[in-house]
């Protein structure tokens, strides 16, 4: 469970979430656009594609506030692999129409929940029969989380989307005899939530065993906090630090630093370690069994938290009155190799970090983060500059988090642009291409993965940023809009892979050959 740049080869990947990916249903989703994206990269001499969290999202649609850390986000169940399945007709895909550059979740959850009830009828009616053994096998095998879910998401709707702590307080204290009632009265409701699990499960199985089969990995990413309105919180309020009555006595966040000069204030739940330990960590274990499900290594979001976390009482207008508190440390990393029999994990290790920090990394054997834009603040030995990496780094451009590199060149003042411009050999007066230029520089460098967003290899503005970290709306809602320019670009990122010493070897004897899959480019020897 090792990744493959630990052993000396030097791979490179792109970053793009799966919302992102172009479709004509107003979101990304696990469908032909996704199969399609795999042999993009592929051709391109790429060996990793790096996804945000794949969780069913909740407030401000953000993938880090997830409404269960084990359920998957229905809304990338693609409508064109449901037609596939028989499961609806295309004609019930017809009829919306979509912005093509940006999503627009609230028409795209009515339009999904529409299929997903239209696929729901036709299955239990009949339809595709020979599919209710997997069914009744994953609802069996998922039970620990699935039925907590099913019925958190059904009650929510109940209760207008109400946070669970202002239901009725015998739901919110889980008393068994509520709970039953709960389950026969919404069980038509539970049935349909608990096969869109299923349905999504079942394509993004699909989906990495076909980038597999092309040699490419899958960089999933684990949150640190879970959402405070959430099935998590809700069925395990022993393992998180709660009142009475099931609020969050203290919440999340950062104190001031790069991305806010209040801090962030995240909002979530801290944990109770002590009781998580008691447990054996068995929550946290099969947290990541769910999330390799789905990808082939984990990129640990706020790798910090382990060592300390910081934490602000409920209530402040701002994080910046918080405390440090220790997290569960090695004894969490060794529970861990023991369940998994090694760290299939990237460390996530940017912001305030100490040196604590560094040796619970370097002691796990983790590589760690380096982001470029970070590096130019007039000190030559800031670790973020390629030529102080070594191999056991993964190296950005930018994150998720950050403005496209375009777009942070143009906020910067004169005297960090000529440092950019003369660490990277790039004499253009204007932003265009800055992106591919810190690329040029990353690519060469020691680093054992170097990954940009493709906004940065499409030479894309501030227009196209995923998220501002601190603001609540209107976040994770770019989407890629393909063209001509992108078939450029991509070709010109492969040569630089190829020049580069990155690029992905022949393609593995166990890949298929092309006339296995259908035009819209699903492998049909899966299904």
């Amino acid at each position: 469970m090792t990744p493959a740049f630990d052993h000396g080869r030097r791979q490179s990947g792109i970053l793009l979430h799966l919302t992102s990916l172009p479709t004509r249903y107003g979101i990304g989703d696990m469908g032909p656009a996704a199969f399609e994206w795999v042999d993009r990269l592929r051709d391109a001499g790429q060996a990793w594609w790096q996804v945000l969290p794949l969780g069913a999202t909740g407030y401000g649609d953000s993938p880090y506030q997830p409404l269960s850390c084990f359920a998957g986000n229905w809304l990338l169940v693609s409508p064109d692999a449901l037609v596939g399945d028989g499961l609806i007709c295309a004609r019930d895909c017809e009829g919306r129409s979509f912005p093509a550059d940006a999503v627009d979740f609230n028409a795209v959850t009515t339009f999904k929940k529409g299929l997903i009830g239209t696929a729901w009828n036709h299955f239990r009616c009949g339809a595709r029969s020979d599919l209710r053994e997997a069914y009744a096998k994953f609802r069996i095998a998922q039970a620990r989380w699935l039925d907590d879910y099913a019925l958190f998401r059904a009650l929510k709707t109940r209760y207008n989307g109400a946070c669970y702590v202002e239901w009725p307080e015998d739901l919110v204290s889980r008393e068994p005899s509520a709970l039953a009632r709960a389950r026969r009265e919404l069980s038509d409701e539970i049935a349909q939530i608990t096969f869109a699990q299923f349905l999504f499960f079942r394509q993004a199985g699909r989906l990495k065993e076909y980038a597999r089969r092309k040699g490419l990995q899958i960089v999933g990413d684990l949150p640190f906090f879970v959402s405070p309105d959430s099935s998590d919180v809700w069925a395990n309020p022993e393992f998180f630090d709660l009142d009475a009555s099931r609020r969050a006595r203290f919440v999340a966040g950062v104190p001031p630093d790069y991305f806010a000069a209040q801090g962030q204030l995240w909002g979530n739940p801290v944990y109770n370690w002590d009781a998580l330990k008691s447990s054996g960590y068995r929550w946290c274990l099969n947290r990541l069994h769910a999330l390799l499900e789905l990808a082939d290594i984990v990129r640990l979001d706020h790798f910090r938290g382990f060592v300390a976390a910081w934490q602000v009482p409920a209530g402040a207008p701002t994080a910046e009155t918080g405390t440090w508190v220790d997290g569960p440390g090695a004894d969490f990393f060794e529970a861990v190799r023991r369940e998994f029999g090694g760290m299939p994990f990237i460390a996530e290790d940017l912001g305030m970090i100490t040196p604590d920090v560094t040796a619970l990394r370097d002691g796990c054997g983790l590589p760690g983060m380096r982001v470029m834009q970070f590096g130019f603040d007039g000190q030559p030995d800031n670790p973020h500059l390629p030529h102080a990496w070594t191999h056991h780094t993964v190296a950005y451009t930018g994150t998720h988090d950050n403005n496209t590199t375009r777009g942070w060149f143009e906020t910067l003042p004169e005297g960090p642009k000529q440092l950019v411009r003369k660490y990277v050999g790039w004499s253009a007066e204007d932003s265009h291409g800055i992106g591919a230029a810190l690329m040029r520089s990353a690519w060469p460098s020691a680093a054992g993965l170097t990954i940009a967003p493709l906004q940065d290899v499409l030479d894309l503005g501030a227009e196209a940023r995923m998220n501002v970290p601190g603001r609540a709306q209107c976040n994770w809602r770019w989407r890629w809009v393909d063209s001509a320019a992108s078939e450029q670009a991509l070709r010109w990122l492969a040569e630089l892979t190829s020049t580069s010493g990155r690029a992905l070897g022949p393609l593995p004897l166990s890949a298929p050959p092309a006339a296995e899959r259908n035009p819209e480019g699903i492998l049909l020897a899966v299904q």
